[in-house]
């Protein structure tokens, strides 16, 4: 099972009057990445920002960033995020018709693939693309809007995705979006989970660096 514990602040969550401070606070509080949710109104019931915000915060940013695309027709739009700035570049399996193609291409184009499940997919979906992925998310929340409240099923995933990897001697992160705070995130490590995307647990908070370090220890 990988080792590898990091933090990754949801700009979404951020002041965006003032998002070029946040994220050089959270940087500064010692987040490990910068986590983008991408909707296009369309896969989820809310719109965020597109390729020109995200080539805007890839200048500032000291840290990868994880662009989430929580869009319609993903493959249409890989390389212009990829353009931008994306570092790990995550689909969606309810999205994507050709998702082994789609995934096989974010690897061509030298950006790191990662496969995203809703709460109501199942991770055995996504056991003949897991060996091409660098990283899995878990939504544990429905995806569209930050601040929901955690949905519990969503550690047996983790725990079938850990003891998948480890059975088949793969290496990809597993990461965990949606309701993530302090209470939870030991239970979300010691299931298997490498990636703790967290925005309203930080950005709520009056200090970032105090936050993050607790995440940290916890994990």
């Amino acid at each position: 099972m990988s080792k590898t514990k990091l933090i990754a602040p949801s700009l979404l969550s951020a002041d965006f009057l003032h998002l070029e401070d946040e994220i050089e606070a959270v940087i500064d509080a010692g987040c490990d990445m910068l986590h983008l949710d991408i909707m296009d109104g369309h896969f989820v019931p809310n719109l965020t920002f597109g390729p020109f915000i995200v080539e805007q915060i890839k200048k500032v940013s000291k840290v990868p960033l994880d662009v989430h695309l929580m869009i319609e027709e993903p493959d249409l739009w890989i390389e212009r995020y990829i353009e931008a700035g994306a570092d790990y570049l995550g689909v969606h399996f309810e999205a994507d018709v050709h998702l082994n193609r789609t995934l096989s291409r974010i690897k061509e184009l030298k950006a790191k693939p990662c496969v995203v499940i809703n709460p109501s997919t199942g991770p055995e979906s996504l056991e003949y693309v897991l060996d091409i992925v660098d990283m899995v998310l878990v939504m544990s929340v429905n995806p569209g809007f930050g601040g929901q409240k955690f949905i519990e099923s969503s550690i047996r995933k983790i725990e079938w995705l850990s003891q998948f990897r480890e059975k088949s001697g793969l290496d990809y992160l597993i990461e965990v979006d949606g309701g993530v705070n302090l209470d939870n995130i030991g239970r979300l490590s010691k299931a298997g989970a490498n990636v703790f995307v967290a925005g309203s647990a930080i950005f709520s908070t009056d200090d970032y660096k105090k936050t993050i370090a607790e995440m940290k220890e916890r994990i």
